[in-house]
C-alpha cells in the first residue's frame, strides 16, 4: 500500500519551533538542495538543524556528526537527503534513536522504511519537501 501524506502532519512538524531537524545528507557543498532547505528550516521556521553526513561536517555554523546515534539529545525530526536505495538504512537509524519523525525529501522513496517507521511510531513525510509545503500554505509560515 503506497503512503500517502497526512496535511495534519506536515502542519504539526512545520510548525513545532524549536523542534531539532537530524539532516541527513546535509553537507557544505552550496549546489547541493539540502543547503538551502536546512536554512530555510532554521532562518525562517525557527527549527534547530543539525547536520548529519559522511565527514561530520560543519554546516550553517552548526555541529556536524557522521551518523544520527552521535547527535546528543532528542531528534524530532530526520530530515532525508539520501538517495531511495540507502534512505531505508537511515529511516532504520531513525527509528533506533528514537526520532519522533522522519521526512523524506522530493524524490526520496522507500514505501518499506515509511511503513517500518509509521509502526515504530513515528510520523512519516515522503517524497516532498518542506520549503514547498510552507510555499503551498501561506498559514504555516513563521
Amino acid at each position: 500500500m503506497a503512503h500517502v501524506n497526512d496535511p495534519a502532519t506536515i502542519r504539526t512538524l512545520l510548525t513545532d519551533r524549536g523542534a531539532r531537524w537530524a539532516v541527513v545528507g546535509l553537507s557544505p557543498n552550496p549546489r547541493r538542495a539540502a543547503v538551502g532547505v536546512s536554512k530555510f528550516l532554521r532562518d525562517e521556521l525557527g527549527m534547530e538543524i543539525i547536520p548529519v553526513n559522511l565527514g561530520g561536517q560543519e554546516v550553517h555554523g552548526e555541529p556536524g556528526y557522521r551518523k544520527l546515534a552521535d547527535v546528543p539529545g532528542q531528534i524530532d525530526v530526520v530530515d532525508c537527503f539520501v538517495n531511495s536505495q540507502k534512505v531505508g538504512a537511515v529511516v532504520d537509524q531513525a527509528i533506533d534513536v528514537g526520532a519522533k519523525a522522519v521526512w523524506l525529501q522530493l524524490g526520496v522513496i522507500d514505501e518499506a522504511a515509511a511503513q517500518r517507521a509509521a509502526e515504530a511510531g513515528l510520523d512519516v513525510v515522503m517524497d516532498t519537501c518542506p520549503v514547498i509545503e510552507v510555499r503551498n500554505d501561506a498559514s504555516l509560515r513563521g
